[in-house]
């Protein structure tokens, strides 16, 4: 994959969150932080107050259990869209490639604004979060 000069890559999974700006050419990149966050995201048992209670039910359906884990990385995913609609409205970026999670770019792709879909150059579905930067930029060009 070409990355643009000056084009923002966004590496994100369920709670990593990296902006990095190419200050290399499109053949050879040369990322760079512009910015990292992390939120703390405790596994679903962990998150949980009670087992679930006794209770008393006619119909034949059972109730599914909420997956508060799941909830909350879905809820970080919509806030990087919202993170890139308002970074693309202030003409922050021209080109950009999203490199997330396989789940993670499946709710990306549900918040994309208009103003984001049209810089977008790319997309790589691969968990690069935990990864050093060389790594990213090797698996860009591979990609």
């Amino acid at each position: 994959m070409q990355v643009p000069h000056q084009s923002v890559v966004m590496v994100v999974d369920g709670r990593k969150l990296l902006f990095l700006r190419n200050e290399g050419d499109e053949t050879y990149p040369n990322l760079q932080v512009e910015h990292a966050e992390e939120r703390i995201n405790p596994a679903d048992r962990d998150q949980k107050t009670d087992a679930a209670g006794a209770a008393s039910s006619t119909t034949s359906g059972t109730l599914e259990e909420t997956d508060f884990h799941q909830l909350e990385e879905d809820r970080f995913a919509a806030e990087a869209a919202d993170l890139l609609k308002r970074r693309a409205l202030a003409n922050d970026f021209e080109s950009l490639i999203v490199v997330a999670a396989p789940k993670t770019l499946g709710e990306l792709r549900k918040h994309y604004h208009k103003e984001v879909s049209q810089r977008l150059t790319g997309e790589l579905s691969k968990d690069l979060t935990g990864h050093p930067i060389p790594d990213i930029e090797k698996a860009l060009i591979a990609a």
